[in-house]
């Protein structure tokens, strides 16, 4: 039988690094990191393959559904959770992941498996149903913005509504009545742009997201981006099925990005930042201002610690500048993803030097690494950065 889907986890991946053109540039970091015994969260990762041919056909080869349902059984038995159980529900992330990173081209749907039962279970699993409902409500407003094609606007006007009727100035300060409330106004949304109700079958959720990552291949961003950066049509992306970490559970868990030496000048430093009890996509959405991240080493000295160390380890192992992301669930830290850096042509010819120094790559490889387009931006006339 032909093999779609590969699954991951800490210390046994079906996949690797080299896999890339396969799983996408994701899939394979994702896989890689798990054989390096790093802490991700595990999943499972369908194919480029299955796009091109779902962009072709209109439909899957009959596998996949199989290979899908097989690896979300693997999944429940590594987790102990059940995949809309009403008890202890398992949720999932679904993201796209092409085989060189397209940033912010493809869609993403966070907490796949809630549905009106689900989150009670949830709430009580957690004892936190403030928690419970604030995933429920971003469960709905990604699921009807990237899925169902409602404006995000529509959403976002009645969170910023109820925010202004309480009084309050950030999403972190609306009360779980209040998110209760945003459930049953998300979900009106949804039944009037759609005529159709927000589906509680969770496997349903996961096929509808699917499609819709497949399908955000062709997306108008998607097409400029390949455009400009002459990427071929047919490689299509592959889909990441994976576990759901919250940095989103109270002030012991974040979320974060960084790089793991400063993009804009090259430095060996630690350079991102993070929120405190928040989800991915409010780093990058501009909902809360982020922290540096050089501050979590005194919030969380000991998360800061083994992230630190992590990052270096990938490094060392991709010899090139990473970019990551990661959450933190009650203290305990996962890596999410890591890729290739970009940088400014001031850091890149920084970052080559440097490498060669601490002895990571030879001469020929550091002067691959810098692009003839850098050398020309370096050569221009610039403002004085100090001025």
């Amino acid at each position: 039988m032909k093999k779609y889907v590969y699954f991951f986890a800490k210390g046994q991946a079906e996949g690797s690094a080299e896999m890339r053109d396969i799983l996408g540039g994701k899939g394979a970091n994702l896989a890689e990191m798990a054989n390096l015994g790093i802490r991700v969260p595990p999943g499972f990762t369908i194919s480029t393959e299955v796009c091109a041919i779902y962009t072709q056909k209109g439909e899957y080869p009959p596998e996949v559904e199989e290979q899908t349902r097989e690896n979300l059984r693997k999944l429940e038995e590594m987790t102990g959770k059940k995949f809309g159980d009403p008890e202890n529900p398992l949720l999932v992330s679904v993201r796209s992941g092409a085989r060189i990173s397209m940033p912010g081209m493809m869609d993403t749907v966070l907490n796949l498996g809630l549905n009106d039962k689900s989150v009670e279970g949830l709430a009580k699993k957690t004892g936190n149903p403030r928690f419970a409902y604030d995933c429920y409500r971003r469960l709905l407003q990604m699921f009807g913005n990237v899925v169902l094609k409602i404006p995000a606007e529509k959403f976002e006007e009645i969170i910023d509504r109820k925010k202004e009727e309480k009084g309050v100035k950030e999403d972190i300060e609306l009360t779980v009545d209040d998110l209760k409330e945003l459930v049953e106004e998300f979900k009106k949304v949804i039944k009037r742009e759609t005529g159709q109700d927000f589906p509680q079958d969770p496997y349903k959720q996961l096929m509808m997201a699917r499609d819709a990552v497949f399908k955000s291949w062709n997306n108008k961003r998607a097409i400029e981006y390949r455009r400009i950066h002459k990427i071929p049509e047919h490689w299509g992306t592959a889909v990441n099925v994976q576990t759901m970490v919250f940095g989103n559970m109270g002030p012991d868990s974040a979320t974060g990005v960084g790089f793991t030496r400063n993009p804009a000048t090259g430095e060996k430093e630690l350079y991102g930042e993070y929120l405190v009890n928040a989800q991915g996509e409010d780093v990058v959405a501009g909902i809360r201002t982020p922290r540096p991240i050089s501050e979590l080493e005194k919030e969380m000295p000991q998360v800061y610690k083994e992230l630190k160390e992590t990052v270096e380890l990938l490094e060392k192992h991709y010899k090139d500048v990473q970019d990551f992301e990661f959450t933190i669930e009650k203290g305990i830290l996962y890596l999410l993803q890591t890729r290739t850096g970009k940088r400014t042509a001031q850091a890149a010819v920084k970052i080559a030097h440097d490498m060669v120094e601490e002895g990571l790559i030879t001469k020929e490889e550091a002067i691959l690494r810098i692009e003839p387009s850098q050398l020309e931006q370096l050569l221009h006339r610039r403002i004085d950065p100090n001025a």
